[in-house]
């Protein structure tokens, strides 16, 4: 709910927006378009052949951030985020297994383009399930399915051969890098040190290790195309879809970091090269990666965290929320149990000073502080101030409570912590702070034991011994709170 809809115009600020742009490697002011009345922004979007991991959710945490800083700046924002169901190799690089075939191995399933489509559309709504839980609407932004555009893709395909920007050989049609003169300029890759590298051995088709594949021929699977049967490459996937349901220029793109070297360079050349040397996309923003208690995460080496274990684990999903908000989007950040304690604490708190004001009726934010947190959101995102800015307005004992409750309603409109209605399951939390802990000198022997026993399962990362532990512990009448290595214990 947008607490401020009808007050929007009671207070403005003066304070622009800047955002760091990748391609021009530093911060500029972001304006509106004047070729267009709303903002259109294109995040790369999950690979839909599993659960996306709680690295692979930060990213939508964070574009999310950024609608909502455009929407606070009073900007009108179309947001699309696609689903690549078919195509994205292993190595983003055009070499190794196709992810989606992967998981249709992984569920027993026949390569049979029904079944990957089927499989991707399982995903996609786990997927959307799990950013509701993040308070990320769903409703308003477009999701599309890379299957569904598969004419728009063999159409640029085509345009791009027309061009003479493209090869055959044997295994499909690459785009020559060597015809695009600005190749590698986001993030200003060393083509020398790329032409240098091993990946021309590793696939003799290509004349370069900068080329890429448009167009990859199967006569096993695929769908009909003037080149005969096979797919499109995951680079034209997004590029298609962008110019199909934005066009062919738009205002943000966002990835990964790990986006820029490969696959967002390869977007802007087959682009460019396609509409006659347009730009893409005025801003690209890119996330930094999370770690997992200090290693990268990893499904193939067991090391991933998914909601689904975090809310097991009696968690809220916005503590998470919370979490990814302490850290800069373009800073590298660790994730560990006690630090989502420590969110889920601050998170509680926060709830339990919106339920403090129930009865309240919020007035206009007091300009000062207004300003003072959209300075902090204003600057590139700066969640980690713009959260300092809120906790430091709390102490404000000038503050009336009127006006306390504005600024932290207007604040949620960008930090999207859900205050203006906690949900049941945040309202208990915050009656879990107001319960009195038990400490454990004073636990009974048996109680005490399982606890022991069940702190050493966590430390060795046997959960399933931890969750029958944590249940025994519940029947003996005692709850329990995790919080990193340790676990606060309540009387129920």
């Amino acid at each position: 709910m947008d607490f401020f809809a009808k007050k929007r115009g009671d207070v403005q600020t003066s304070v622009p927006l800047y955002l760091y742009n990748t391609l021009g490697k530093e911060k500029q002011e972001f304006k509106k378009s004047p070729h267009a009345k709303e903002v259109r922004m294109y995040n790369c979007g999950p690979t839909v052949y599993g659960r996306q991991h709680i690295g692979n959710l930060s990213m939508f945490v964070f574009t999310d951030i950024l609608r909502r800083t455009l929407d606070y700046n009073n900007f009108n924002v179309r947001q699309v985020i696609n689903f690549t169901d078919f195509g994205h190799l292993t190595s983003d690089s055009d070499e190794g297994e196709d992810k989606m075939m992967k998981g249709l191995k992984r569920e027993g399933l026949s390569p049979t383009i029904d079944n990957m489509r089927a499989l991707g559309e399982k995903f996609a709504n786990f997927f959307l399930e799990d950013i509701r839980a993040l308070n990320i609407n769903p409703d308003r932004i477009t999701f599309p399915r890379a299957s569904d555009y598969i004419p728009a893709q063999i159409a640029m395909v085509h345009a791009l051969e027309e061009k003479g920007y493209t090869y055959t050989v044997k295994s499909g049609i690459y785009f020559d890098t060597s015809r695009f003169p600005d190749y590698g300029k986001l993030g200003d890759i060393n083509l020398a040190g790329l032409k240098e590298g091993a990946r021309v051995k590793v696939n003799t088709d290509k004349r370069s290790p900068t080329d890429f594949l448009l167009w990859k021929s199967s006569k096993k699977l695929g769908w009909d195309s003037p080149w005969g049967k096979g797919f499109p490459g995951w680079h034209i996937e997004c590029s298609a879809m962008i110019r199909a349901i934005l066009g062919p220029q738009i205002d943000i793109h966002t990835g990964g970091i790990e986006h820029i070297p490969i696959h967002h360079n390869n977007e802007i050349a087959q682009s460019e090269s396609a509409t006659g040397k347009k730009p893409l996309a005025r801003f690209w923003l890119h996330r930094a990666h999370i770690q997992l208690e200090g290693a990268k995460i990893a499904k193939s080496g067991g090391n991933v965290v998914y909601l689904s274990d975090v809310v097991e684990r009696g968690f809220h999903p916005l503590a998470l929320r919370y979490l990814f908000l302490t850290a800069h989007y373009r800073t590298p950040s660790n994730f560990t149990w006690e630090a989502l304690g420590a969110s889920q604490t601050a998170f509680a708190k926060l709830v339990a000073l919106r339920l403090s004001l129930k009865d309240v009726e919020a007035v206009s934010p007091r300009p000062t502080w207004k300003q003072k947190f959209t300075e902090c959101v204003n600057d590139d995102l700066d969640t980690p101030k713009a959260l300092a800015a809120l906790w430091e307005m709390t102490k404000d004992e000038s503050l009336p409570p009127a006006e306390r409750l504005a600024l932290l309603l207007d604040a949620d409109r960008v930090l999207g912590l859900n205050l203006a209605e906690p949900d049941e399951s945040a309202r208990k939390l915050v009656a879990g702070e107001q319960k009195e802990e038990v400490v454990s000198e004073s636990l009974p022997e048996n109680v005490a034991a399982l606890l022991k026993e069940r702190e050493e399962a966590r430390a060795a990362k046997n959960w399933q011994r931890a969750d029958e532990l944590r249940n025994k512990i519940e029947s003996e009448g005692y709850s329990l709170e995790d919080t990193g290595a340790s676990s606060r214990v309540f009387k129920l």
